[in-house]
């Protein structure tokens, strides 16, 4: 496998799942962590590399669209590689022994308030991509985990069409997510190994070499061993380069035209500001205009902090036009998350709406403004 690299980053997506704050389960906050750093990690250029807004990640989902969506939207885009990580509460139904992955709002022994795996299994199998990869960091019951044995693999059960999938060993909270660690006992040790490479391995790292030194090392610590099924030999899939054979002036790989779109903006926004704080008006709006056209989207608070400045020195200088499309574009984002900013972008785009007499839309903005509020603390 020498010489071949990671997936193309351009065609590949990863989607990362994980339920770490649940209403009737217990609470898994490392997985919140894992999340961050399995994405940082697929990030890394020394690693594989992929552009951010080819890497999702989505904490605490709260129903089925929330979990399988950003899976059959990554599905539809990617054509060389897709790899979906759970991390969470896996429940499993006493009489059938299916597997669900726990929402927000699941309880205990009721499937029904869960996703069923089968409907993340039908996501994989309707991808374009030429491989899949699944990984499960499922938390377990202990009746669950006392039903399972060499028989009843949870690999097995989970087997996708041409797809290779890498799970943890079911086992008792403990010693999925041991305290005082960080991350859950299997995804810690995953980042160990793509953040420490494997000294005699291959230049990159093929996902059958990752599953046996997971193994290895798991069990060295009397830790759950993995399981495994593939698919079509999928297991010979370069995944992620060597960083044990990384030598110290090795180039960082190549540079993304989707990061460069996204320092950009973030570097016009500091302009920017820098200039209306020095009182250059004029300076600072062609210089946010400038970032407002190079952006690409992937960072949403970035973008709605452009747009937020954009709007206010355009409806400074009399532009309230321009400044309600700028923050109308904003608006159409503010559906695909809670987060505060996308709160401050529902409320300026009211405030001009209110200012030209649009007041049946601003009192829309202005529901759909609550209606974040509601949903974060929720969740919160």
């Amino acid at each position: 496998m020498s010489g071949q690299g990671p997936p193309d980053p351009a065609a590949s997506r990863a989607v990362l799942l994980g339920g770490a704050r649940y209403e009737e389960l217990a609470q898994l906050p490392a997985v919140a962590a894992n999340l961050r750093d399995l994405a940082g990690a697929l990030r890394d250029p020394l690693l594989w590399g992929l552009p951010d807004r080819n890497c999702v990640e989505v904490c605490d989902p709260a129903t089925p669209s929330e979990l399988l969506d950003p899976v059959h939207r990554a599905g539809e885009e990617s054509t060389d590689t897709l790899l979906v990580y759970y991390a969470g509460h896996g429940l499993r139904d006493p009489d059938s022994a299916d597997l669900y992955l726990a929402l927000a709002g699941s309880r205990p022994h009721t499937g029904y308030t869960a996703v069923a795996f089968d409907h993340l299994r039908a996501a994989l199998r309707q991808a374009r991509a030429r491989r899949r990869v699944l990984i499960l960091d499922c938390c377990f019951s202990g009746r669950a985990a006392r039903t399972l044995d060499g028989t009843d693999a949870l690999a097995a059960r989970a087997t996708v069409d041409g797809a290779y999938v890498l799970a943890a060993s079911p086992g008792d909270r403990a010693a999925l997510a041991p305290e005082g660690e960080p991350h859950t006992a299997f995804t810690g040790e995953l980042l160990r190994l793509l953040r420490q490479g494997v000294a005699d391995g291959p230049e990159v790292l093929d996902l059958d070499t990752l599953y046996r030194e997971l193994s290895d090392r798991l069990r060295a610590k009397s830790r759950p061993a993995p399981q495994r099924s593939q698919e079509n030999d999928v297991g010979r899939l370069p995944l992620v380069r060597n960083r044990a054979l990384a030598s110290p002036d090795a180039p960082a790989g190549p540079v993304v035209d989707a990061d460069v779109r996204t320092a950009i903006t973030a570097a016009g926004l500091r302009l920017g500001r820098m200039l209306r704080a020095a009182g250059r008006n004029r300076d600072a709006l062609t210089v946010l205009r400038l970032a407002f056209d190079e952006r690409d989207g992937s960072d949403r608070d970035t973008t709605f902090a452009l747009q937020l400045e954009l709007s206010e020195l355009l409806a400074d200088a009399d532009r309230a036009k321009e400044a309600i499309e700028v923050l109308e574009q904003a608006f159409h984002q503010t559906h695909q998350t809670t987060g505060p900013e996308a709160v401050l972008v529902c409320r300026r785009l009211a405030e001009l709406l209110q200012e030209s007499g649009n007041y049946v839309q601003a009192c829309e903005v202005l529901k759909h403004a609550l209606d974040l509020v509601e949903s974060r603390s929720r969740r919160g």
